[in-house]
Parts: structure tokens; C-alpha cells; sequence
């Protein structure tokens, strides 16, 4: 029997059992997205690190054993991968989502290459899955919290920036934010930054059973949705704001998107420029979503702010500015600003 007492824990596997009472099975079950395995590090590419449940990105070396979820990567930016059964595989993201990569980046290395040499098994000797550990859902609230979205045009548009900007805004008003992860893959990144931005209470897709959400069906990603939002409230958040990953053209964001509206009050668009701020709001009006206002890295150029003013119509708000009040004015509705793309 292999000993895991070594063997790296990444970010997916936070809140299962203890290393020490769990075991290596065997590979006769073909694994399925949300499992946990256990595999060797045959070649270290990509960032080289693997982040730990606490947020440590550990250095990985050949020969190291980790502990990681199978699952999917759709990201635009980095890798593009997919859970396959089998014993080869990589290491999609440093938060611990193992699948096989079919593309990536320009920018980015070859991705971290990986034996599967057996499932995680606990006390009781059953395989282990995420599945296993999620939260339940909670009844909806007596009432309908308070609650923004963050989309974006692509991945890197601004959307965790700009959700931190809320976050911010509202804790300095004296309200409870509260911050949840609703699309994407595995990793503490996001989660990190909702706390240092003041959030109270955070939650994401895994606590939910899900490694990644890329191939999961949309119904249970509608479902998950809503009892994200309704988990912060029970939890105590009195504002909420609910991100989904990736750009507007994803599958699962665009599908999501369009049930916004039975979710929340409206909208904040991250985008990068101006064509992407038009293109954005045409098609989010167009599935009847209320957008509020521009925000992304679209204001971190202040002619780039004011084009996308000019085309949208709207309020062109920095992550700077929603942090000194406009956050709370959107929360309570739409506003009108003299001035656009404030830093």
C-alpha cells in the first residue's frame, strides 16, 4: 500500500477526510468527473505548483504524489482539457483538477504530466468523490436576497476585480457581503480574493461537488446557482454577488446568464474595451437581462472608458469606484453618473 502521508492535498480536496484515514484503492471503477485520485508526478510542466486547501502553491517535483479531482478545463487563456478515463492524464489547473489537456495558450507550457495510479478511498474503503462531501442545499429564504452578477466578455475581462469592487464597496457601507463562485475550475484564487475584499461569506462549485463546471449538466448548474445565492443567506450575507467564469460565448455562462434575472436584481459586464462592452450588452438585453452598469478592464483606460459610456449608455464604473460607494447605489438600483470610468 502506498503512503499518502506525503503526498500533496490540492485545493479541490479541502474539507475531505483527513490524510491519515484515507488509502489508495484500486482502478477497477472508471473514474468520473469529481472523483479523487491519487497520482504520480511524471513530468512537471506548466506554473510547476500545486496549491494546497490552505492556499500554498507547493513547488512539484517529479516522482511527488498528489492528491487532485477529475474533471474538465475550458479556459480561452490557458488549457483546454477533459476528463478521460485512463492512466495518463495531466494536471489542468494548480488548484488540483486532473484531466487530459487537448490544447492550450500560446502563452502557456505544456501542462504537468501524471500517472493515475488509483482512486482515493476512505475508512470504509469506498472510492471518494466530491459528490460525497458537497453541501446541501438550503430552503429558499423567506424572502429573495439581495444580489448582483458579475459576467464578462472572455476570460482575464476583470469579473473577480470587479466583483472584489462590490465586496468593498459594500462592507465599508456597513452591510454583510457575501460572495459566491458559480462557474469555473478549481482553485482558491477567486476565494481569496472575496475575503481580502471584505467578504464575510464565500462559497463556490465545490462545495456544491463539483471540481470544475465545464460538461456538467446545466440543470444542475441552474440548480447550484440558486443555492449558492440562498446558502449566503442563510449564512448572513445581506448582499450578495454571484460570478460566473469565463466569457459571454461559454456554453454554461451563456446558458446560466440568460436565468439571471429569476436569480438576482441585475448585472455588472467586465470587459476589456469598448466593442466588448456593445457587443455584451446587445446580447445580454437580448436575453432579457437588466444590466446595471460597465465595469473591467475597460476603465483601467479613461478614453477607453468613455467609448464604451458613449456606445452602451451606461455607467462605466471602476472596481476603485464601486469600492467608494457605487457599489450600494447599484445595489439599490440603476444609476445615473455625470461622469464616466471614475479610478
Amino acid at each position: 500500500m502506498r503512503d499518502l502521508s506525503t503526498a500533496k492535498w490540492s485545493h479541490v480536496t479541502r474539507g475531505v477526510t483527513a490524510p491519515g484515514r484515507c488509502r489508495l484503492g484500486g482502478l477497477a471503477t472508471p473514474h468520473r468527473p469529481g472523483d479523487l485520485v491519487v497520482a504520480g508526478v511524471d513530468r512537471v510542466g506548466g506554473g510547476g505548483r500545486l496549491e494546497d486547501a490552505h492556499g500554498r502553491r507547493v513547488r512539484l517535483r517529479t516522482g511527488d504524489l498528489v492528491v487532485g479531482a477529475c474533471g474538465n478545463r475550458y479556459a480561452t487563456d490557458s488549457y483546454e482539457g477533459y476528463h478521460r478515463p485512463g492512466p495518463r492524464a495531466h494536471l489542468l489547473t494548480s488548484g488540483g483538477v486532473i484531466g487530459t489537456a487537448v490544447s492550450w495558450h500560446t502563452g502557456c507550457t505544456a501542462p504537468t504530466e501524471l500517472t493515475i495510479l488509483g482512486a482515493l478511498a476512505g475508512e470504509d474503503d469506498r472510492p471518494l468523490s466530491l459528490d460525497r462531501f458537497a453541501r446541501p442545499a438550503p430552503p429558499p429564504p423567506a424572502e429573495r436576497p439581495r444580489a448582483l452578477a458579475v459576467v464578462g466578455s472572455s476570460m482575464n475581462a476583470g469579473k473577480t476585480t470587479t466583483a472584489a469592487g462590490l465586496l468593498t464597496g459594500w462592507a465599508r457601507a456597513g452591510l454583510v457581503p457575501g460572495a459566491a463562485k458559480v462557474t469555473g475550475t478549481g482553485s482558491g484564487k477567486d476565494r481569496w480574493a472575496y475575503l481580502d475584499a471584505g467578504a464575510r461569506h464565500v462559497t463556490d462549485f465545490l462545495d456544491f461537488g463539483m471540481p470544475s463546471t465545464f460538461g456538467y449538466p446545466v440543470e444542475r448548474l441552474l440548480a447550484a446557482m440558486t443555492a449558492m445565492r440562498d446558502a449566503l443567506a442563510h449564512d448572513g450575507a445581506g448582499a450578495i454577488v454571484l460570478e460566473l467564469a469565463d466569457g459571454l460565448l461559454q456554453h454554461e455562462t451563456r446558458t446560466l446568464t440568460a436565468a439571471l434575472p429569476e436569480v438576482c436584481d441585475g448585472v455588472v459586464l467586465a470587459v476589456g474595451d469598448a466593442l466588448a462592452a456593445s457587443a455584451g450588452v446587445d446580447l445580454l438585453s437580448a436575453l432579457g437581462v437588466r444590466v446595471l452598469a460597465v465595469s473591467g478592464l475597460v476603465t483601467a483606460g479613461p478614453l477607453a472608458a468613455r467609448e464604451a459610456a458613449a456606445v452602451t449608455g451606461l455607467p462605466v464604473l471602476s472596481p476603485a469606484r464601486l469600492a467608494d460607494g457605487a457599489a450600494v447605489e447599484l445595489l439599490a438600483g440603476p444609476v445615473a453618473l455625470a461622469t464616466a470610468g471614475g479610478r
